[in-house]
């Protein structure tokens, strides 16, 4: 078995046709348009944001919401670093929550605590990570917010097409959902974010940061003119045309990639469902698996390392944000400050699922599991 790959994307002839349509017509305003209109579609949201890639999405986002020094937002402590990051690239406060142990999300009762806790004119709202594909508890948190009175904003990273209750999130009832098309963290082959908002004045300032805060002088080459103006302290922040063609086809086949996934799931939930010193995921709302996380009640670390010894490459989602080491430094955060989310770190492991994952590389990554777990016995 050759070496199993933790993501791979699938590339067709439709990523090929869209980027040549680019390099021949050279018609960067219809593509990225293009790729916008089939968001917004796909969603259903008022308006869509696309941005180079999600880490633009987060901190664009909370630009266009016009966060500031002190303000203060709750975010799970157990999320991609990027969340944070833009917090605090506004010399914001990120305020951590704890986690379900079952299925990784933000528990509402340690949301309710830090609201309590934090509940004043700085707290401008809570960004809400949803893991693995599986949406966190959507109506509970957005009771408690609507009775503090704070927006909520969705962080769905790769879920593009997570649903709680049948819907999507990011929908027309949504405030804010930041996603990204790309999975790989370095060296990706394109990139693009984009956030979705059904808020105008949001929409209409994201827009208007994302390239300078430019008005005017711009030709319909995306060509700065002779005269031109500066009314806000912009970003760069708008993806390119190639970015977005590539993006166009990935996001055509999104549901195809779905499905795919689900059918990797039931292999997986099948072949692993009696391993010893194996949990497999808990499914307790709508999944699609954009991750397929396990617990590993037995030297994880170990067990990794066994798994890379033959070729399958993991990873961990994620290691939780108070134990890295510039946050654990800035507010001297505990080890154990957060002991839901350190205890399913200790344990969790992200196996490969993606669509171009064969059905004989998940059946062998399942019998390299099971060869190292009866070794544990």
């Amino acid at each position: 078995m050759e070496e199993i790959s933790f993501y791979k994307p699938t590339i067709t002839e439709r990523e090929n046709e869209l980027i040549q349509d680019v390099l021949k017509n050279q018609n960067s305003n219809k593509t990225i348009k293009a790729l916008e209109d089939t968001l917004q579609k796909y969603f259903g949201a008022k308006h869509v944001i696309s941005t180079n890639n999600l880490a633009a999405a987060h901190h664009l986002a909370l630009s266009a919401m016009e966060i500031k020094r002190g303000d203060k937002i709750i975010c799970s402590v157990n999320s991609f670093p990027s969340v944070a990051q833009s917090i605090r690239h506004f010399d914001a406060e990120p305020i951590f929550v704890d986690i379900n142990e079952d299925d990784f999300n933000i528990n509402p009762d340690s949301l309710k605590k830090a609201l309590k806790e934090y509940n004043h004119k700085k707290l401008k709202g809570i960004f809400v990570s949803h893991i693995a594909g599986q949406s966190a508890p959507v109506d509970e948190i957005n009771e408690i917010a609507k009775h503090y009175d704070v927006k909520v904003l969705d962080d769905a990273n790769r879920s593009i097409g997570l649903t709680y209750n049948g819907t999507k999130i990011g929908n027309e009832n949504s405030f804010l959902s930041c996603f990204q098309t790309y999975s790989q963290v370095n060296n990706p082959i394109a990139t693009a974010g984009f956030f979705t908002t059904n808020d105008d004045k949001i929409a209409e300032r994201a827009r208007l940061l994302r390239n300078y805060a430019l008005i005017n002088g711009i030709d319909k080459y995306g060509n700065l003119g002779y005269i031109y103006d500066v009314v806000d302290i912009g970003l760069k922040y708008d993806i390119s045309a190639l970015n977005a063609a590539y993006a166009t086809a990935q996001i055509e086949k999104n549901d195809m990639f779905i499905k795919r996934r689900k059918e990797i799931a039931e292999i997986y939930n099948k072949e692993l469902s009696n391993c010893p010193h194996i949990t497999t995921p808990i499914k307790k709302r709508d999944h699609v698996y954009s991750q397929y996380i396990i617990k590993i009640d037995k030297n994880r670390d170990s067990f990794a390392r066994e798994l890379l010894e033959n070729g399958i490459h993991t990873s961990l989602h994620y290691i939780p944000i108070h134990l890295l080491s510039y946050y654990k430094a800035k507010y001297n955060l505990k080890v154990n400050a957060y002991p839901s989310a350190l205890k399913v770190y200790q344990q969790v492991l992200s196996l490969p699922i993606y669509n171009a994952l064969k059905d004989e590389e998940v059946y062998y990554i399942c019998e390299k599991i099971k060869e190292i777990s009866k070794s544990r016995v």
